[in-house]
């Protein structure tokens, strides 16, 4: 039978064991959180544009081709330099008015809004276009935990991800989430 100093010795060994092989474990064990791919969200938005009239004022021998309404003035270009004509006008041109925007969860696919345009020839003033579009894709990771993050991801990265799916992504101190270390583990 062992003494009780051999039966310590052994508990300690045993435990620093243990210890150390939390330590190892967490030092050199697969790098960062495990989480899953809980939802796949996009969102698409356009500008559209009106063809409007804007004031703007120029010298006269810059003034854009379809300017209007020209009203002229003599100024010195610069201080005791010659005199040249300035111009007030208006012209038209393409502005932003307002935005669409459609938004989803996968499996429901990506789709870009159908905003409804004024039916006015193109240059004619109050006429409508579409203007920049944006899309974004990101995917909703949650850890055993109950920490979750959004990853903005590009298209084909978020097309290729399959919902439910386990990955691992880098986490620091602060709990903020490395998006471009997600990995399969």
């Amino acid at each position: 039978m062992p003494s009780p100093s051999n039966l310590a010795r052994l508990g300690l060994a045993l435990l620093t064991l243990a210890a150390l092989s939390l330590l190892g474990w967490a030092l050199f064990g697969p790098p960062g959180v495990e989480v899953k791919l809980s939802a796949k969200t996009w969102q698409l938005d356009i500008e559209v544009e009106q063809w409007v009239l804007e004031s703007g004022s120029d010298w006269c021998d810059a003034l854009p081709a379809d300017a209007r309404d020209i009203s002229r003035r003599l100024l010195e270009k610069s201080p005791g330099g010659p005199r040249a004509e300035h111009c007030r006008y208006s012209a038209p041109q393409w502005r932003r008015r307002w935005g669409a925007r459609a938004e989803g969860t996968a499996p429901a696919p990506p789709r870009w809004p159908q905003p409804p345009l004024k039916a006015l020839a193109p240059d004619e003033l109050g006429a409508e276009r579409l203007g920049k579009r944006q899309a974004r894709y990101e995917l909703q990771l949650r850890a055993s935990d109950g920490r979750h993050w959004s990853c903005p991801t590009p298209l084909r990265q978020w097309q290729q991800m399959s919902t439910g799916g386990s990955f691992r992504i880098q986490v620091d101190r602060q709990g903020v989430a490395d998006c471009a270390s997600l990995r399969a583990p």
